[in-house]
């Protein structure tokens, strides 16, 4: 983790030498209150991480992800609830002085679309998986308003923000949001933290799982920074960890 951040550090100090940033430094809480933490992991990539209550695995520490250019955002996964997604859209809005462009979560499940009522209140619009759509309404979870196949390319601020499709893991309809601005994959819950167990599986297709990872690595050879579902953020040493995980 160490050789991350300065990794990640070396690429904030030559965006700031070339006049690109004035961000805090990489891996530094920016916001942080009772329920929602905010962490900036890249130049133009920020973590969302707030908390969900489950009768399995006790609270539960659920991140997403916001990524900007110029002035406007994209988040993927809302944070767990109404609440702390007001946060989270005041912070942008007030602190980056942004516009959130839209909200893509990234499976049906609740630690992604907790929080889609108050995204939809203020006129973001919400894209997803169609298959996402269908699952959330099969579970009566909040319903993504606008669905695609595989993939989506969202413009943002000259800038482009991609979600896609790779295959089934620990869901059928599971997503990735990558922002080749910064060499940044948001993995969700496909992607397991360093030493994680694998979690929640009532969904899941095992069997696919590892294939649908080695998939992504292949897309993505470039990364720099790797966001799991839940836990630290990493590398690409994440998604071998995840392949060699589901491989057992």
């Amino acid at each position: 983790m160490k050789f991350l951040l300065a990794s990640i550090w070396l690429v904030v100090v030559a965006a700031q030498a070339n006049g690109q940033t004035s961000s805090p430094t990489a891996g530094q809480v920016v916001y942080q209150s009772g329920d929602l933490t905010i962490t900036q992991v890249a130049p133009n990539t920020f973590v969302h991480t707030s908390f969900l209550n489950t009768q399995s695995f006790g609270r539960v520490a659920c991140n997403g992800m916001v990524v900007r250019s110029g002035a406007e955002t994209v988040v993927f996964d809302t944070p767990t609830s109404d609440k702390e997604s007001k946060e989270l859209i005041r912070w942008i809005t007030t602190t980056l002085h942004c516009k959130v462009n839209a909200v893509v979560p990234t499976h049906f499940h609740e630690d992604c679309v907790g929080g889609l009522p108050e995204f939809a209140r203020n006129n973001i619009p919400s894209y997803a998986n169609q298959k996402t759509i269908t699952y959330a309404k099969q579970r009566k979870f909040n319903v993504p308003q606008r669905g695609f196949a595989n993939s989506l390319t969202l413009d943002l601020g000259g800038a482009k923000v991609y979600a896609r499709f790779f295959g089934e893991g620990h869901t059928r309809d599971n997503i990735v949001g990558y922002f080749p601005a910064d060499e940044v994959l948001f993995g969700g819950c496909l992607i397991k933290e360093l030493n994680a167990t694998k979690g929640n599986l009532a969904d899941a297709n095992l069997q696919a799982w590892p294939a649908t990872v080695t998939k992504l690595k292949k897309a993505c050879p470039n990364l720099r920074v790797v966001i799991p579902g839940h836990g630290q953020v990493g590398d690409t040493s994440l998604l071998d960890y995840t392949i060699r995980l589901f491989q057992q």
